[in-house]
C-alpha cells in the first residue's frame, strides 16, 4: 500500500514558521514604528502594518494547510517537478524585487544624462510618476511572471492582468495615504 504525501504538511509547517519568524524577529528588527501610531493627535500607519498584515495571511494559510488540508488523501508528492516550479517562482519574485529596487534610480540616473542640473530619486521617491516607476515595473513583471510560470506560456491576458493588479494596488494603498510610500521607496 503507498505512503499518502505529506506535502500539505510540510508546506502548512513552513508557512506557520516563517509567519511567526517574520512577525517575532524580522517585522520588529526591520521597522521603526509599530502597526499604528498617533502622530499630532491622529492616527497614522505605521511601518509595520504592511508585512504584519502579509504576516497574519501567510500564518493563516499554514494554519488552513494544517488542519484542513494536511488529511486530504490524494495530495501531489513533491518531486523535481515541484522544485524547479518553487525555484522559477522565487527566481521570479527575486528579480522582480530587484527591478522594483533599482528602476526609480535607474531611471534618475538615465535622465540626469540629459539634464543640466541632476536630479536625486531619493529627493523624488514621494511624488508622483517618480514613486510608482519600481512599484509598477517590478509589479508587472511579478505578476506577469508568475501567471507565465503557472500557464507554461506568456500571454497578453497575463500582462494586462499584472498591469490591472498593480493599478488597483497603487489605488487602494498609495492614493488614499499621503504619508504611504510604496514598496521599495520608505528604504531608498
Amino acid at each position: 500500500m503507498p505512503e499518502h504525501s505529506r506535502s500539505n504538511l510540510y508546506l502548512g509547517l513552513i508557512c506557520v514558521v516563517a509567519a511567526v519568524l517574520l512577525m517575532a524577529v524580522w517585522i520588529p528588527l526591520d521597522t521603526k514604528t509599530g502597526i499604528v501610531e498617533k502622530v499630532r493627535g491622529r492616527f497614522v500607519i505605521g511601518d509595520a502594518l504592511a508585512p504584519m498584515v502579509a504576516a497574519c495571511f501567510i500564518l493563516l494559510g499554514g494554519v488552513i494547510l494544517l488542519i484542513k488540508e494536511r488529511a486530504v488523501p490524494d495530495q501531489q508528492g513533491i518531486g523535481r517537478r515541484e522544485v524547479v516550479f518553487a525555484a522559477s517562482l522565487l527566481s521570479i519574485t527575486i528579480v522582480s524585487f530587484l527591478v522594483m529596487r533599482f528602476a526609480g534610480p535607474v531611471l534618475a540616473e538615465l535622465v540626469n544624462l540629459f539634464r543640466e542640473t541632476p536630479v536625486e530619486y531619493r529627493l523624488l521617491r514621494a511624488t508622483p510618476g517618480w514613486k510608482h516607476v519600481g512599484f509598477a515595473l517590478g509589479g508587472v513583471m511579478m505578476v506577469t511572471g508568475i501567471i507565465s510560470v503557472v500557464e507554461r506560456r506568456v500571454s497578453r491576458r497575463a500582462v494586462l492582468t499584472a498591469l490591472f493588479a498593480v493599478a488597483v494596488m497603487i489605488a487602494v494603498f498609495d492614493l488614499p495615504f499621503e504619508d504611504l510610500l510604496l514598496p521599495p521607496n520608505g528604504d531608498v
